[in-house]
């Protein structure tokens, strides 16, 4: 299949951006409330940022547990991530494998010359070649896209939000009430607003790229039906997996290739569209596939 920018989702990409960047204009000012020096606040958050940015790949290894690995450990998966790489038109990522029961997949890294695709141990049990290889090509998709890179910054100007609120309160606490306390919580409640409008825009835009590197992945290999049967059975293994497992991941669930629900505020929140509407839209593009 030949590869088709997606334009709904650049166009959602920049509107996201450009409704946060707007917003953290109001929150900067929200935090003069807080913290009388503005250029400290913004020189904090930028090495914040910049920090996220350029170790985002190594920050989500790490938090996975997962390493490196060279082609004489993996021969089978390198030449896999290579060829479908090729076909995508990406230059090889790095290739990382997590030692988790969890079956799971995910893609990070800043630019197309500095990411990585990570596979757990859990999901090359699971599945078989072609299946893997539709895994590995809507990782590459996502790479190709671009959407790890904007997911990344959005995250973080809603994490710096969501640590203000719940920090926010402790020391609020211990102020005097004579001309600080007021200001103090006025800017916490700020942070929290601007932290729900941040959640649910990166959770909207979150959805739909998913729909896009599932579509990407088809692309790449020319197997709709591939991807489909990965995610039937990987969606199908979830609840076979220990609980605490799944709660030492669930950070990582925005860049997961299916997400993971801890509960009924994990299905309400959730990431991703449901496994059911994405393998809808997978066998429509098989069925397009076979009557071309």
């Amino acid at each position: 299949m030949e590869w088709q920018t997606d334009w709904g989702l650049r166009g959602r990409m920049a509107l996201t951006m450009f409704l946060l960047f707007a917003l953290y204009i109001v929150f900067l000012g929200a935090l003069t409330l807080y913290f009388s020096n503005l250029a400290l606040i913004v020189v904090v958050m930028g090495l914040f940022l910049g920090a996220q940015f350029f170790f985002s790949d190594k920050l989500a290894l790490y938090s996975m547990g997962a390493r490196t690995v060279e082609p004489e450990e993996y021969p089978e998966l390198h030449r896999t991530v290579d060829r479908l790489a090729q076909q995508a038109d990406l230059p090889k990522p790095k290739v990382a494998v997590a030692d988790s029961r969890v079956p799971n997949a995910f893609a990070t890294g800043r630019s197309k010359d500095s990411s990585a695709v990570c596979v757990t141990t859990g999901i090359m049990d699971t599945l078989d070649q072609d299946e893997l290889e539709g895994v590995i090509a809507h990782e590459l998709a996502h790479i190709k896209n671009r959407d790890v890179m904007v997911m990344t910054i959005a995250s973080f100007l809603s994490t710096i939000a969501f640590l203000i609120v719940r920090w926010g309160w402790l020391f609020s606490g211990g102020r005097e009430r004579g001309g600080q306390q007021v200001p103090v919580i006025v800017a916490i409640l700020i942070s929290l607003v601007v932290w729900v409008i941040s959640f649910l825009l990166i959770r909207t835009l979150s959805r739909y790229r998913e729909y896009a590197a599932d579509r990407g992945g088809a692309m790449i290999t020319g197997k709709p039906a591939a991807l489909a049967n990965a995610l039937m059975k990987i969606d199908g293994r979830m609840d076979k997996v220990p609980k605490e497992d799944m709660r030492d991941q669930a950070e990582m669930n925005a860049f997961f290739i299916i997400p993971i629900n801890v509960g009924w505020i994990g299905r309400l929140a959730s990431t991703h569209p449901s496994t059911e509407k994405r393998i809808d839209r997978l066998q429509d593009l098989e069925r397009e596939l076979e009557s071309r």
